[in-house]
C-alpha cells in the first residue's frame, strides 16, 4: 500500500525559516512529479511547489524565491526548504507524488499525504 510520509513543520517567527520532507513508502513502479500544497480553512488546496522526477521545480507567485524544492529520487522523496517565512505561509502543507500505476498503460495515480502544519506568527 503506498503511503505519503511528512515530517517537518511546526510554528516560528516572521523571517524564519523551516524545512518539510515527504517520502513515499511501499512497493511503487515509479515516482513521478512531486508537489506541496497549502490547504485553507476551506480545505481549498493551493498548489506551492512541484518537481518532476529529473528535477525540474515550478513555484507558486507567493513564494518563488523564498521556497526550495528539492528531490531525493532513491529514497522517493520531495524536499521543501521554506525561507523568509511570512504570516501568509501558515497553513496545512499537503504532500502529492503522482505514482505510475502497476498496470499497462502505467497511468499517473495522485496520492496525497495527511498534511502538516505550519505557523508563522510573532
Amino acid at each position: 500500500q503506498v503511503q505519503l510520509v511528512e515530517s517537518g513543520g511546526g510554528s516560528v517567527q516572521p523571517g524564519g525559516s523551516l524545512k518539510l520532507s515527504c517520502e513515499v513508502s511501499g512497493r511503487v513502479r515509479e515516482v513521478r512529479d512531486m508537489a506541496w500544497y497549502r490547504q485553507g480553512p476551506g480545505n481549498q488546496r493551493e498548489l506551492v511547489a512541484s518537481i518532476t522526477s529529473s528535477g525540474s521545480a515550478s513555484y507558486s507567485d507567493a513564494v518563488r524565491a523564498r521556497f526550495t524544492v528539492s528531490r531525493d529520487n532513491p529514497n522517493n522523496a520531495i524536499i521543501m526548504e521554506m525561507n523568509k517565512l511570512k504570516s501568509e505561509d501558515t497553513g496545512i502543507y499537503v504532500c502529492n507524488a503522482k505514482v505510475a500505476s502497476w498496470y499497462p498503460p502505467h497511468r499517473s495515480i495522485d496520492h496525497w499525504g495527511q498534511g502538516t502544519h505550519v505557523t508563522v506568527s510573532s
